[in-house]
């Protein structure tokens, strides 16, 4: 019996990654053959955030439809959630709720600010080193939404990476019997194999990211601090190159 539902996990966390960020993972792997095939790394760039149609309110709609249907993972991991959440709330399971705003907000900005400045770092070192592309955090045409869709696409980064990399996938991982040790680091490593496209400095200092993330998950048991973490780094990537147009590193 035991071994049957760990089958039926397996085969769930599947669907899920396949459906997300596994999807992600093995396009970033091709990308980053292709672009390491093309000509080196340094000369390469990697633009978040693209502009999908010339004509304003058709690229304001694909916008929309992208964060829209990203979420749609997460909201299959709830839904899987539920089905053994016994007698709780899968969003309390996760910690993916506002049963402490004040002390979530402090944890996640505290988080992101010590994990921002080396990123910045890591990213000048990898530019300096060849093994980092340039990175553009967005690639919007200025207009009165670009601002409020960075900042939605930022959230929606936060809640797809951190609820699935972090929450569900722990979760799962330890009904497969996997040590701590050994879920944290396959989820940093998930983490890092979806940013390659970017060059191997940002697949490193994901990697590191995860690593941290998920440790402080193992001992809080709330995501809500990672995905404020996560959507405020982002949003100063997004928005910042935005307004003044400086490439800056991703988390």
């Amino acid at each position: 019996m035991l071994l049957a539902s760990r089958r039926r996990l397996r085969a769930e966390v599947l669907i899920v990654l396949g459906l997300s960020l596994g999807q992600s993972a093995v396009y970033s792997v091709v990308q980053l053959l292709d672009k390491m095939t093309k000509a080196p790394l340094a000369e390469a760039t990697s633009t978040l955030n693209r502009s999908q149609s010339t004509r304003e309110y058709f690229d304001l709609t694909y916008q929309l439809l992208d964060i829209l249907f990203a979420l749609v993972p997460v909201i299959l991991v709830f839904y899987f959630l539920s089905l053994q959440a016994s007698g709780g709330s899968a969003f309390a399971r996760l910690g993916f709720n506002f049963a402490r705003p004040g002390k979530d907000a402090l944890q996640g900005l505290g988080l992101a600010a010590a994990i921002g400045i080396p990123s910045l770092g890591l990213y000048a070192a990898g530019r300096a080193l060849g093994i980092t592309t340039a990175i553009i955090p967005s690639g919007l045409d200025t207009y009165w939404w670009t601002v409020p869709v960075l900042v939605l696409s930022a959230i929606r980064h936060g809640i797809v990476e951190e609820v699935i990399v972090v929450g569900y996938l722990l979760d799962r991982f330890g009904k497969f019997g996997w040590s701590t040790a050994a879920a944290i680091v396959v989820s940093a490593l998930l983490r890092g194999s979806y940013h390659l496209y970017q060059g191997f400095g940002p697949f490193i200092g994901n990697v590191v990211m995860g690593l941290v993330f998920a440790w402080l998950y193992t001992k809080t048991k709330r995501v809500m601090p990672l995905v404020i973490a996560h959507a405020l780094l982002d949003i100063v990537a997004f928005v910042g190159f935005s307004l003044f147009g400086k490439a800056v590193g991703l988390g």
